[in-house]
């Protein structure tokens, strides 16, 4: 089978067209002809050498994708060849065959095709159990999103929509804010104005009741936009690590800080199919929108990092076996 592998860490030139072996799927793993792979930024980290890897080179990057069942373990139930499926979390799914276990693999309805599939299910089951989990939106909340116009962002900007709230966007330009605003944001700040007085001044000097805080060395300053008894909900750091917080802020302003980390929440097939189920249930029904992907064939997967970190992209780019 064709795979995209590098052999070193470095720059997006390390990776690299081979032909391996095709896996051998074990009793309680499916083998999957990969139709879609989803790209991110942990990709990126993985190939620099920022995340561990294990085993040895050729490495295969790609973590979330969409395909048809090939092969099926002697002890897998519920899943037969043919069928079409997904998941969010499975190594080495840059390649035209991935064995994924079968705990993992989420069928796909026939209305979700393949690249919404390796679009939506990593950054779309995070946006869910931010708004569901860490903090469950309630109908007229306020939500201060960070990061809005990025993959996750715009999600959870539609999200919180359609689960009542009212959402203000942060983001890094005005080309960013539009697109913050077009996902359903009632308001969206550039990061270089002076924000956090924004929104308190968008919320009568109150605050937001909750923040989903990315950045990381911005958690400060989501306390400061953030009401008495509100919460801010810690879930990434691209823009570096944040302080160390006195708890006794945290009681003298009655707010809460809250982390938040998808493998802590699926942790069962169960899981997996009932949250993926909601999500498909919201792009069928039209209510939540995913942007066409920015497609690349797996052999240029090299160009297709180098778009990533440019950061000229707003939706989702996918790899194609």
């Amino acid at each position: 089978m064709k795979a995209l592998v590098f052999n070193k860490f470095g720059a997006p030139e390390v990776l690299t067209s081979a032909e391996l072996a095709k896996p051998v799927p074990g009793p309680d793993e499916v083998l999957i002809n990969m139709k879609a792979v989803g790209l991110n930024f942990a990709d990126v980290y993985r190939r620099k050498g920022n995340y561990h890897l294990e085993g040895e080179p050729p490495y295969i990057l790609g973590y979330e994708g969409a395909g048809i069942a090939a092969e099926v373990g002697s002890g897998v139930q519920g899943i037969k060849a043919g069928d079409r499926v997904g998941f969010a979390d499975v190594p080495h799914s840059n390649a035209e065959y991935t064995a994924a276990p079968a705990e993992k693999v989420i069928p796909l309805p026939d209305e979700i095709s393949f690249e919404t599939a390796a679009s939506v299910l990593l950054q779309g089951l995070t946006a869910h159990y931010l708004t569901s989990d860490s903090y469950k939106i309630k109908e007229g909340d306020t939500a201060l999103v960070h990061a809005a116009a990025g993959g996750v962002g715009q999600l959870l900007v539609q999200i919180i929509r359609l689960l009542g709230g009212k959402v203000i966007a942060l983001v890094s330009t005005n080309e960013k804010a539009s697109i913050a605003k077009s996902a359903g944001a009632e308001l969206a700040f550039v990061y270089n104005d002076d924000w956090k007085q924004k929104v308190l001044e968008a919320t009568d000097g109150n605050g937001a009741d909750v923040v989903y805080e990315s950045v990381g060395s911005t958690l400060m300053d989501s306390f400061d936009a953030t009401r008495i008894g509100g919460t801010v909900v810690f879930y990434g750091m691209a823009g570096g690590d944040p302080v160390h917080i006195d708890p006794r802020m945290l009681m003298d302003t009655s707010k809460t800080l809250t982390g938040g980390d998808l493998w802590n929440v699926l942790t069962s097939r169960e899981e997996r199919i009932s949250r993926s189920k909601t999500l498909f249930k919201w792009i069928a029904e039209g209510s939540l929108r995913i942007a066409e992907p920015a497609r690349f064939a797996l052999e240029n997967g090299a160009e297709a990092h180098r778009y990533l970190e440019s950061r000229k992209s707003t939706g989702k780019i996918v790899l194609i076996p």
